[in-house]
């Protein structure tokens, strides 16, 4: 409606300036044919620069959010490991607070039992002999402060697992909703048909603006001053015809596909995070369960990083859109300028 509006009033007036340009064309002061070639040019060039302009902001703010996803990502695959290696730890402190049970019941002396680091723990539990060979076998005579201490441990421990499990759950929603939010953006951020037929029709009459010019030097029916004016738009817009418009929606449809695949991964990496830390999952000591549990942390720490991989691809994509867009909006710039 707008185009419509304004091609009817640019009309009006290229009648009206027509109409004058007869009287001064008897006088030989400037070419009629040049003068509605410019007007044509005007109504389909002026504006174009507004709406890529706005193509621009878009495609920065889209950056920004799949950016943002990206570092999400990133956080959630960080925790993730950092989760796993916490869960390696806690595997070893079960180990150790069972033994002292076992200890305990055979009435085994728990006060002359060494207080072992984790990587000591890791090392008894792993080699060859057992665990009872390395622990001091005596008499019971005072009350289980170790046992005491190692529950203790094993408790922080496992509540550092399970906020860590928390924070890649939170971590990968972000990472989604950014992802969603991007798609959504890159999908409607393209040249649409309406802003092509624009662009199309442009480069159209700077055409035969550049045609009629040529002939006006021939014949030296126009004036000094409009031949300079025409050589100047035509030398401004002609460009247009260089630029390849359709990568503006190449690189949208990349960064909608990206951002969708990230959206994706994302949500069931966060659906799986959630059911990894679950008191259910994390309380069932069966073997079974604890592999249960290691399936579903590997799976998530998996796919916080294959989000994390596509949003950063979609963020590339709306990056190089600004460029592609930005050498438009030059160029529409200096046309508008000149017209």
């Amino acid at each position: 409606m707008n185009i419509r509006i304004r091609v009817c009033c640019i009309s009006a007036l290229i009648s009206v300036h027509t109409a004058f340009a007869a009287d001064a064309d008897i006088a030989g002061a400037e070419s009629v044919a040049l003068d509605a070639a410019i007007s044509r040019a005007r109504i389909y060039c002026l504006g174009i620069s507004d709406e890529l302009n706005h193509l621009k902001k878009m495609a920065g703010i889209n950056t920004a959010v799949t950016g943002v996803g990206t570092a999400a990502g990133i956080a959630a695959t960080a925790v993730g490991i950092a989760k796993t290696s916490k869960d390696k730890e806690i595997e070893e402190l079960e180990k150790y607070v069972a033994e002292l049970h076992r200890l305990g019941a055979e009435q085994t002396n728990l006060e002359l039992i060494p207080e072992y680091t984790v990587e000591e723990i890791y090392q008894m539990t792993h080699s060859d002999d057992p665990v009872t060979d390395a622990v001091p076998a005596t008499t019971d005579s005072a009350s289980d402060t170790r046992l005491t201490d190692a529950e203790e441990k094993l408790r922080q421990e496992t509540a550092k697992s399970k906020n860590l499990g928390n924070w890649r759950t939170g971590l990968l929603a972000i990472s989604t909703a950014t992802n969603v939010a991007g798609a959504i953006i890159a999908s409607q951020n393209k040249v649409d048909d309406e802003l092509q037929d624009r662009i199309d029709m442009c480069a159209k009459y700077i055409q035969e603006l550049t045609d009629i010019s040529m002939q006006e030097h021939t014949s030296g029916t126009a004036s000094t001053a409009q031949l300079i004016h025409a050589d100047a738009i035509r030398s401004a817009c002609s460009t247009w015809k260089h630029i390849d418009i359709a990568k503006i929606n190449s690189k949208a449809k990349a960064a909608t596909i990206s951002s969708g695949i990230g959206a994706g991964i994302g949500l069931a990496g966060t659906i799986t995070s959630a059911i990894a830390n679950t008191d259910k999952i994390r309380n069932d000591n069966t073997e079974s369960g604890k592999q249960k549990e290691k399936n579903l942390n590997t799976a998530a720490n998996v796919m916080a990083g294959a989000t994390t991989v596509a949003s950063g691809v979609a963020t590339i994509f709306n990056a190089t859109q600004i460029g592609v867009i930005k050498r438009a909006v030059n160029i529409a710039d200096s046309c508008e300028g000149a017209l």
